[in-house]
């Protein structure tokens, strides 16, 4: 199946609000464990945070964790700036509108990196994954994970009706138009390697999710 290009951003009302309203809680703990079983700590730059669900869930996990979330979209942080308001986190956690693929952020800034299911958004996603390993710190952590793309649309069908039979039908749309704009671990192995992270680890963790990652540098460094 041929990669299917979607918005770059869920920009509109009617799409934040209808992503915010999916129960993603179940793949964001994963993803946080994943996270912190690669050594996760300091201060953390989430990419592309959405409705800023999974800083909540690291800073719950770590009191010691600051967290900088950005997001092409100012409905998506709308949703994530409620949430941090109604939590007891908001002196570590910060919001702030950016392009993931120009971060306007020093390089090796962060202790860790990491970024869920914007990488399908991204028409061309080299500058993308090159800003990640910018503002990373040597020896820091790295996570990027998205789902990846089925062999066909047969595939894809089975998938949203899997994981989404219960959503609503924009709900269900919006993550096949996810499914089939998504790079597949080969495309992703190639952009990462020409985006200077050839060192990062891929893995096809689920049925439709894979990670690029890079563990924490013993002791720290």
């Amino acid at each position: 199946m041929q990669r299917v290009l979607e918005p770059e951003a869920m920009d509109t009302a009617e799409e934040a609000d209808a992503y915010a309203a999916m129960d993603h809680r179940e793949a964001n703990e994963a993803f946080v464990a994943r996270l912190f079983a690669l050594g996760a700590s300091g201060r953390m730059l989430d990419i592309g945070t959405g409705p800023g669900q999974i800083p909540l869930l690291v800073c719950a996990r770590d009191p010691a964790a600051r967290v900088l979330g950005i997001d092409l979209s100012e409905n998506m942080l709308r949703h994530a700036r409620c949430a941090l308001a109604a939590s007891p986190f908001a002196a570590r956690i910060e919001y702030r509108r950016g392009d993931a693929k120009a971060l306007a952020l020093p390089e090796a800034s962060f202790d860790t990196v990491y970024s869920n299911t914007i990488l399908h958004h991204i028409p061309e996603p080299t500058p993308f994954l090159r800003e990640a390993r910018r503002v990373l710190r040597s020896g820091g952590v790295l996570l990027i994970r998205d789902l990846f793309r089925p062999a066909t649309r047969e595939a894809a069908e089975a998938l949203v009706e899997r994981h989404a039979g219960d959503a609503t039908d924009a709900q269900r749309a919006l993550f096949r138009d996810s499914l089939c704009a998504a790079l597949t671990p080969e495309e992703l192995r190639a952009t990462a390697d020409a985006a200077g992270l050839g060192d990062a680890e891929l893995s096809v963790d689920t049925d439709r999710h894979m990670s690029l990652q890079l563990r924490a540098a013993p002791g720290g460094a």
